[in-house]
């Protein structure tokens, strides 16, 4: 049996693994293969959304892996995400079941918000929609997702880009508590108000874009690249990507790295054995600049745009 990794309690008292797949951008066979993989590595959360258009991939891989014996169903983790254009509360249901059918799976563990900020229906096919953006009050939203938990079909609900005072206002307004905030989170954009804020609420942050989109051919970003990058990595004797990722769970963030390359996703995963000393970890906080790399910029001037505030 592969080793699988530590878990962390969610506020509802369900438990979700401490380092994720992300699928984001990995499409048709590549998230299907990329999905087998990880659960043969060990990984047993598996982060997938409505508008990656690859539920279809990734739920195959998961009823694949289960048949094979390798996992059951309660073994995995798996997080999908309300999509923009299904904000409206009248087709929230519907939309959560094309997702489930997708996935060809019996329930969800996780289902998210994916931005506060929703965008008019046309049509299902219409997976990104357009920005055409609406007012449709994320609260209203939010009502007919803790349904979704009355009707077992999810076993918890939560948020992603959404800022401290939309995490309240659900916070305050909320029937069912959510029990995440995933967020773009690693070393140069640390969320560290954002983070302190989930913590006195009960909320763990999840961090997508985990390594920020690296682009070797420019030696970005630095705290995988530089000097001081590399000393670090020749320490521990382990990629600097591991130690970034080692990093976000030692600051209590559950990663969700996205690899279609099956060394690259064992690397990956395999952070649990080693532990970044303090001196190390203040060099890593030292990376943060606060720039991010994923600002949504085309919903800027939507009066529920999460990134005017400071955090």
């Amino acid at each position: 049996m592969p080793k699988v990794a530590p878990k962390i309690k969610l506020n509802n008292g369900q438990e979700m693994p401490i380092i994720g797949l992300g699928t984001w951008k990995s499409y048709e066979s590549e998230a299907y293969r990329a999905t087998c993989d990880a659960i043969d590595i060990g990984y047993r959360h598996i982060d997938t959304a409505f508008v990656y258009e690859n539920e279809q991939e990734v739920g195959k891989a998961i009823r694949e892996k289960i048949a094979q014996g390798v996992i059951r169903r309660e073994d995995v983790f798996v997080t999908t995400k309300l999509g923009g254009i299904h904000h409206d509360p009248a087709v929230v249901e519907r939309a959560f079941r094309l997702s489930l059918s997708n996935l060809g799976l019996d329930y969800i563990d996780l289902y998210l918000m994916h931005m506060p900020i929703g965008q008019k229906f046309h049509d299902d096919n219409n997976v990104h929609g357009t920005l055409e953006l609406t007012d449709v009050d994320y609260l209203d939203t939010w009502r007919e997702m803790e349904k979704l938990v009355d009707l077992g079909l999810t076993r918890s609900i939560g948020l992603s880009n959404f800022n401290a005072a939309q995490t309240e206002r659900v916070l305050g307004n909320c029937r069912i508590k959510p029990v995440v905030n995933q967020v773009e989170c690693h070393p140069a954009f640390q969320q560290e108000q954002l983070r302190q804020h989930a913590k006195e609420h009960g909320l763990i942050i999840c961090a997508y874009c985990p390594l920020a989109r690296p682009q070797p051919a420019r030696h970005w970003p630095p705290f995988l690249y530089d000097e001081r990058a590399q000393q670090l990595a020749k320490k521990y004797g382990r990629s600097s990507a591991q130690i970034c990722l080692r990093y976000l769970i030692q600051i209590g963030v559950v990663p969700l790295p996205k690899s279609s390359n099956k060394a690259r996703i064992a690397e990956n995963f395999n952070v649990f054995d080693f532990e970044l000393q303090p001196e190390d970890m203040a060099v890593m906080r030292n990376y943060h600049t606060g720039v991010r790399t994923v600002p949504f910029s085309g919903m800027a001037g939507h009066k529920y745009y999460p990134f005017n505030d400071q955090f």
